[in-house]
Parts: structure tokens; sequence; C-alpha cells
């Protein structure tokens, strides 16, 4: 498979079609097309989440950590198949989900996604999100891409 270095905003941006406050991806460092990808989210506290999540200890929400793993989960399956551009993907279900630390404000939040499986269809990935080298949250993430045509 190919190797592509990194995405900045913008190309992330052209490839999945979430926007503020719902774009959980800042960078992607690097992609094994069809294999592996690192993306990069910075955590701050303008993040609008915190405003009630919690108010006085701003915790990342699990929830959207693992939104963050499956945003970068679809830039891999997205461009793993570049031959049928305007895809979109849907996130199906996330299986053996763990949240292992808090995220917070000033964490720098590596996202590590691997495929077990794919195809033209079919996804599933297992997910890896990591604060200063130490898991924070896993899960394995199954997904649906939805052609342009059908």
């Amino acid at each position: 498979m190919s190797l592509l270095q990194s995405l900045d905003l913008e190309e992330i941006q052209r490839v999945l079609p979430h926007r503020y406050p719902f774009l959980l991806v800042d960078r992607i460092l690097s992609i094994e097309l069809g294999q592996r990808i690192v993306g990069l989210k910075n955590i701050t506290i303008n993040e609008p989440f915190f405003q009630g999540h919690f108010p006085g200890r701003p915790i990342m929400p699990g929830v959207l950590i693992m939104e963050a793993l499956a945003q970068v989960g679809a830039i891999l399956a997205l461009l793993s198949s570049p031959q049928n551009p305007g895809n979109l993907i849907f996130l199906l279900g996330l299986d053996k989900v763990r949240f292992r630390k808090p995220v917070v404000p000033g964490d720098q939040l590596l996202l590590e996604v691997e495929s077990m499986r794919c195809g033209q269809k079919f996804w599933k990935m297992r997910g890896t999100a990591l604060v200063n080298r130490t898991v924070v949250a896993e899960a394995e993430i199954m997904a649906s891409v939805k052609h342009e045509e059908s």
C-alpha cells in the first residue's frame, strides 16, 4: 500500500463532511492506505463541551474521544478508495470500548487506527487514543461506506 505523510486541516475537510464544532481531528500525521493512520487532536479549554463537562473540572467526554477515533478511521477508509470521491462513511458500532485515563485541556490526543478488515462497503478497525504515550482509550470500530451512487 502507498504511504502518505500528512494532511492539514484543509485537506481533512476535503475528505470529511464534519465541521466545527464537530470536526475532532486537527492533523493527520501519517497514513498507510488500507492499513493504518495516525491523527492528532489538540485539546484546548476553548472546546465547547468543556462548558458543561464539567464546570471547574474539565474532562473530554469519552464519546467524543470515540468520535475522534472514528473520524480518523473514516479518513483512512475514504482515502483508501479514491476511485469513489464523495463517498460517506457511517459508524455502525463500537466494541471493546475502554476508557483508561481522563483527557483534559492541554493534552495532545494521538489517534492511532489500524484496519482489521476492509472492503468496498465495510470496515472494521482497532483504534487507540494516547496522551504522552499512555493509552487513554481504545475500541474496535465498525463502519459502512455509502457509495455516491447508492
